[in-house]
């Protein structure tokens, strides 16, 4: 280990884990997942975790993993998507679900890495999102008070860091990285390649290095398709 770089995902998460504690997790679907920390996460066995992510994957990949082995409590989410066994949970009362929506997830994670404890918007305001929350009316319109979100430790999947932190996501695998990356207390990145300071153009970083406290190269990755559309071939 030297600085921030730890050799593996289990060493980049060694005191830092423990029941019942919030995880902030970038990646939507299998994009831009931190494939390595979840399996190093699954491995501990710790327990009772809420997870805020946009989804949980598919049945056994990406979150889908800790579903399986019953270590997420709640999922604070703004899709079910495909995932079987999520939707099986949650329907059994098996999973406590607390839906939010895309926009509004992302900007309580935003908020919480800003420090900003709430907020208010018009989206949910009307439907099951608002039941229980505060309405608060601005120029003559409704609008919800939502919650920042600070979480334990947050774990995310980059394209390429330098060994200060600084980094960079790889076009839509930027999806909620940078959101989530910045409301934890602890950021773990896991990167595809490591690069030497002054390698990065700065103005293409994407997430600066004070939010980053550890991180670890996870390559090589298998390349995962949550949909495979094909078409017959044309003949000519």
């Amino acid at each position: 280990m030297a600085g921030k770089i730890y050799p593996d995902a289990r060493a980049a998460l060694d005191g830092l884990l423990h029941d019942g504690m919030l995880i902030a997790s970038g990646g939507f679907g299998l994009c831009g997942i931190p494939e390595r920390l979840i399996d190093a996460i699954v491995e501990s066995g710790v327990k009772g975790l809420t997870v805020a992510s946009n989804n949980a994957g598919i049945d056994n990949q990406g979150l889908g993993k800790l579903l399986r082995t019953r270590q997420i409590a709640k999922m604070i989410s703004s899709y079910v998507g495909e995932n079987k066994e999520f939707e099986r949970q949650y329907l059994a009362g098996e999973l406590e679900v607390e839906f939010s929506p895309q926009g509004t997830l992302a900007e309580r994670m935003r908020a919480g890495g800003a420090g900003i404890p709430g907020f208010y918007t018009k989206t949910g305001v009307g439907t099951l999102v608002a039941e229980g929350k505060e309405i608060k009316e601005f120029g003559g319109q409704e609008f919800v008070l939502e919650q920042g979100i600070f979480a334990d430790l947050a774990i995310v999947k980059a394209w390429k860091a330098d060994t200060t932190g600084n980094v960079v996501f790889r076009k839509t695998a930027r999806n909620f990285n940078v959101p989530a990356a910045t409301c934890g207390k602890v950021c773990v990145v896991e990167v595809e390649e490591l690069v030497e300071p002054g390698a990065l153009n700065p103005d293409a970083i994407h997430l600066p290095g004070v939010y980053v406290q550890r991180i670890v190269v996870g390559a090589p990755y298998d390349k995962q398709i949550e949909f495979r559309t094909t078409r017959k071939r044309e003949t000519v």
